[in-house]
């Protein structure tokens, strides 16, 4: 903050501490000062920002709002307890939420305390205001970061599995089984695997994201970890549905067919072994192969 950010800080907190108001004393009986000017209300030390902000919320209280005077105190209150939500947003961090969004939301909390104090009260404005943000954080993580929504019991219920394996796996050094886990909390096993698996839920990672192997070297992505069709699966499919048709065509039908698909041999070979032409092998495979597919068409 500038020299004169500073001096005007410190001046603005001296006033406010010999102008305190009392809850027998008016704020309406005497025409109210102007307020310090504080030209960067972000710099203002948490310290000073805890004095100066019953000054502003008084003034608040004591002004219209819409009014230049009220819109000035409102946003500096609001720059200058922005370090109260850093102080917050630090208990939120490493849950996979960027840092920039974590403070964001609890700005909304901050914003909410202000418009809500009710200065007549003679309540310590952090008491108001760190709760305020403290619950719009958690309400932020319960509703938003869940990569697939769940009822809200599943998401408290993750919450009550995650303490409850801590807990026991630093008891008992082996992971907790599912009925260690419902006699701890009082439920169903049904219940905990209800839980757990919604439990999978809360976050999602790209499939096209690094593999981590031994040391630091990666070595190729998630993707190549995830399954695709066999096609030896739909070749077998494809076998049983033709089953009850092979059965329908004669015996030189089926030799035929065995020769140039099973045994894959070229026509010309098929037709030295049945003593025919490959001429006749070409048109005797074409009409086989169409008896199949018009079957095949009639049964779907």
């Amino acid at each position: 903050m500038t020299s004169n950010g500073t001096t005007t800080a410190a001046t603005a907190a001296t006033a406010r501490t010999s102008t305190r108001c009392r809850p027998s004393e008016s704020l309406h009986t005497a025409p109210a000062e102007p307020l310090p000017l504080i030209e960067e209300p972000r710099c203002v030390a948490p310290a000073d920002a805890r004095d100066l902000s019953p000054l502003f919320l008084e003034r608040l209280a004591t002004t219209e709002e819409g009014a230049p005077e009220y819109q000035y105190a409102r946003n500096t209150l609001i720059e200058m307890n922005l370090s109260l939500v850093r102080y917050v947003a630090r208990r939120f961090k490493n849950r996979g939420e960027s840092v920039e969004d974590v403070l964001q939301v609890g700005a909304v909390g901050l914003i909410k305390a202000i418009d809500r104090y009710d200065v007549y009260r003679q309540v310590e404005f952090t008491t108001l205001a760190v709760p305020y943000i403290q619950g719009e954080i958690k309400r932020h993580f319960r509703d938003q970061t869940w990569a697939v929504h769940v009822p809200r019991r599943l998401q408290e219920l993750r919450t009550d599995l995650a303490r409850t394996r801590e807990r026991l796996a630093a008891e008992g050094n082996h992971e907790p089984s599912t009925a260690e886990l419902a006699t701890h909390l009082g439920l169903a096993e049904d219940e905990i695997l209800e839980g757990l698996v919604a439990s999978n839920g809360y976050d999602a990672d790209s499939i096209d994201r690094p593999l981590q192997a031994s040391g630091s070297k990666q070595r190729g992505l998630v993707a190549d970890l995830v399954g695709g069709n066999d096609p030896a699966l739909d070749l077998a499919e494809h076998v049983q549905a033709l089953k009850p048709h092979l059965a329908q065509l004669d015996a030189r039908e089926r030799k035929l067919l065995r020769l140039r698909f099973g045994a894959e041999m070229t026509q010309a070979e098929i037709g030295e072994e049945l003593g025919v032409t490959q001429m006749q092998i070409s048109r005797l495979l074409n009409r086989t192969c169409s008896k199949l597919r018009e079957s095949l068409l009639i049964e779907e």
